[in-house]
């Protein structure tokens, strides 16, 4: 080291020209010394450092081990990191692409659009001006024409993409087990791509606005939703919508349920309408319109707007129907609870005018549910008349007996007497069962007013309970409600008198039990209408106070009825009696075997006929009634029995003897139908005073003596004119029989003179 430091020392010097002339060799001899202090001072620091940077060294290198650890995971981090984002970048990169695409598409088709309505309006325009006419207008104008019919269908096959309707097969009609397979798919986009290219929707029915072609889309999309969706779910109360979100399309298809009564509560239906609303808002109808469509509102309209006036009133309408109709109340202590489906309406209302489904005030559907009380009255007088219709058309002979001794208690009403109309309630009854004081103190028979004891049919009692709820509910009615419900009342017995002997007209000709039945409701009914309307008179409403309140009115109508009807069943049977008569050959020559096997034949069929009725009719008609009805007629089986007589001109002794055979089976056996049931003791009188029911009884019995006297004896029963057989026959009907029955003689001569 130090031959180069002398070497260089020495050229400084001896270039500055300083070189003293000094021993070179002890020059060297101090370097070298001085290099020797230096090496040792080197070799000190050196070992000095070394023990100081060992362990600093192994510190470095721990350090750089973890460091080179982390490098790693972050290296696997990092190409973690650029493979995910490289795949999520080209995938959104490929959509917004696509995107982008559409957008440009969409805004091609629009431009597009634009200028072919421009071209339209320019070609009107021109068009307008008569005379005006080029051929290249006419090219234009086809031009047009091919144009705008290609882009419709084009368009028509995008919009069938974007709201697909998977329906059920026709055939199959619109019962529940189809419906429930009906799906509507509405095409969608996530919200990130919305903010870039619109609802998919949009642009395709922007399109049809432009060339005038959205009404008849929309509307034949309303109708579908109607049929498939919407009524659906208002007729079938287990239906209930179901919604599922995927990818690109939203799926509205049915649930069928166990429904838990018939008809679902109007709260119930408007959350599943209103749910079907929210979705076609969210996911097609929430479009605005730029260009005006051809309609009178022109622009600014929505879609969700255009929808709603094509299928509010149908839907409206079926709402009412099916749904509010069923929810009215059938009984006024239940109007109250009706508020709760004013109020459901009004919100139901409200949803859909927040989504621009429905605009302007109050709707049908909210005035229908306001106007409750209105509605409660035409229900309850319907419910009323379908209920007495069903009754009046029912079975006539299933029956119930009715005694003086019933007591029919009537509905609890206010006592009269209170001038404010107490809602004390007083128990009364029937007036036929009151016990009626006269001035002078004396009572009449409880009996006096009341029916006589008969068979009615329980539809009639039914009905007059009917008829007596009916008023009763009108005493707590409004006053709207309470006339009309009289007049339902009114309506029901007019309805039974036109409904019944048309309805029932066959049976009650054919059948002699339903006439008499029929007789029996008739005059059950009158009987209630003498006093009904007063028993309620001063109880309903103070227009129908002053005198209005009546049924008296109707009650000889329905007495003429009750007659009629069985007045027709006697000429039937009266007709029948007749003609079996009439096969008894006239009486005459009974002495021939044949003529008196055919005269004891009819007079056995008719003696059948009369207890057949006698067993029909007993337990059904009033016992004084059914006594004149037999007693009728046996009299004409009597009256034309001795008509046949008195009319032959020649009776053998042996005609005579069968004659009266044959009268005595009739004194005989006609009578026993005048005898009274088991338990009816108390009318035994009646049998024995057939005479005052049979008119000819005692002419029929001065008959057989005659048939059976000598020429003496008639002569003695005349007596002068004034015994019993003058008081039956004539003194030439006692002549002609006398000719008839004995042979010309001087003993039959001065009978004759006798007879005057």
């Amino acid at each position: 080291m130090a031959a180069p430091a002398g070497s260089l020392v020495a050229a400084v010097l001896a270039h500055s020209g300083r070189l003293d002339k000094e021993d070179l060799g002890t020059r060297i001899g101090r370097l070298s010394r001085r290099v020797e202090e230096l090496k040792g001072e080197v070799c000190s620091m050196i070992n000095k450092k070394y023990s100081e940077f060992l362990p600093s060294a192994q510190s470095a290198e721990e350090l750089a081990a973890r460091v080179e650890g982390l490098c790693g995971s972050i290296d696997l981090l990092k190409a973690g990191i650029e493979s995910e984002v490289q795949r999520d970048l080209n995938v959104a990169v490929a959509e917004f692409t696509e995107l982008k695409h559409q957008l440009e598409r969409d805004t091609l088709v629009l431009s597009i659009l634009k200028k072919l309505q421009e071209a339209r309006s320019s070609l009107r325009l021109l068009e307008s001006r008569k005379g005006f006419e080029l051929k290249i207008l006419k090219a234009l104008g086809t031009e047009l024409t091919v144009q705008t019919q290609n882009m419709l269908y084009h368009l028509g096959e995008e919009w069938q993409k974007l709201a697909v309707w998977k329906l059920p097969p026709s055939k199959e009609g619109s019962s529940l087990e189809s419906v429930v397979y009906s799906e509507l798919h509405l095409h969608t986009v996530s919200s990130k791509e919305e903010e870039i290219a619109g609802p998919p929707v949009a642009s395709v029915l922007q399109a049809f606005a432009v060339l005038g072609e959205l009404h008849t889309k929309l509307k034949i999309f309303g109708q579908l939703l109607l049929k498939h969706i919407l009524k659906p779910l208002i007729l079938y109360p287990s239906l209930q919508p179901c919604t599922e979100e995927q990818s690109n399309v939203f799926i509205l298809r049915f649930k069928s349920e166990e429904p838990s009564l018939d008809h679902s509560s109007p709260m119930e239906v408007f959350d599943k309408i209103r749910l079907i609303f929210e979705v076609l808002h969210k996911y097609l109808l929430n479009v605005p319109l730029e260009q005006p469509v051809e309609d009178k509102k022109g622009c600014g309209v929505t879609l969700a707007e255009l929808l709603g006036d094509m299928i509010w009133e149908e839907l409206s309408d079926c709402l009412i129907q099916n749904c509010l109709v069923n929810s009215i109340p059938t009984n006024s202590s239940k109007l109250e609870q009706y508020i709760e489906v004013i109020k459901s309406t009004e919100e139901f209302e409200k949803a859909l005018k927040n989504m621009q489904f429905l605009k302007g005030d109050t709707t049908d559907l909210l005035k229908y549910a306001r106007n409750v009380n209105s509605h409660f009255a035409n229900k309850k007088c319907q419910d009323v008349i379908v209920a007495a219709r069903n009754l009046m058309t029912s079975e006539i002979h299933n029956t119930v007996k009715i005694t003086p001794d019933s007591c029919v208690t009537l509905p609890k009403l206010p006592d009269p007497g209170a001038g404010d109309h107490s809602k004390t309630p007083k128990a009364s009854e029937l007036l036929h069962n009151d016990m009626v004081n006269l001035e002078n103190k004396t009572k009449l028979s409880q009996y006096t007013f009341s029916l006589p004891t008969c068979r009615i049919s329980s539809s009639v009692e039914k009905l007059m309970e009917l008829a007596y709820q009916t008023l009763l509910e009108a005493t707590s009615s409004t006053d709207q409600c309470c006339i009309q419900l009289f007049y339902s009342v009114r309506n029901i017995f007019q309805l039974f008198y036109d409904v019944v002997p048309t309805y029932h007209k066959e049976n009650l000709q054919k059948l002699p039990q339903l006439a008499a039945i029929h007789h029996n409701n008739c005059m059950y009914i009158a009987h209630h209408l003498l006093t009904l309307g007063h028993q309620f008179r001063y109880r309903l409403t103070n227009i129908l106070c002053d005198g209005a309140a009546t049924f008296v009115d109707m009650v000889p109508g329905f007495r003429r009825l009750g007659m009629e009807c069985f007045l027709a069943q006697m000429r039937v049977q009266k007709g029948e009696i007749l003609e079996r008569l009439s096969s008894a050959r006239n009486f005459s020559n009974m002495d021939d075997e044949e003529n008196y096997c055919a005269a004891n034949k009819a007079i056995r069929q008719v003696l059948h006929q009369l207890k057949r009725l006698g067993k029909v009719w007993q337990d059904v008609l009033p016992v004084n009634v059914y006594c004149k009805a037999m007693g009728t007629l046996l009299n004409t089986a009597l009256t034309e029995i001795v008509t046949r007589i008195t009319a032959l001109e020649d009776i053998s002794a042996e005609d005579a003897d069968r004659l009266y055979s044959l009268c005595r089976t009739m004194v005989e056996e006609g009578p026993q139908v005048f005898t009274p049931l088991p338990e009816d003791d108390k009318n035994k009188k009646y049998q024995e005073e057939v005479p005052v029911y049979v008119q000819k009884w005692m002419t029929f019995k001065e008959l057989m003596i005659i048939l059976q006297a000598n020429l003496q004896e008639i002569v003695d029963q005349w007596a002068d004119g004034k015994g019993p057989l003058a008081a039956e026959f004539s003194a030439a009907e006692v002549k002609s029989l006398i000719r008839a029955l004995f042979q010309n003689t001087e003993r039959r001569a001065a009978a004759l003179a006798k007879i005057k």
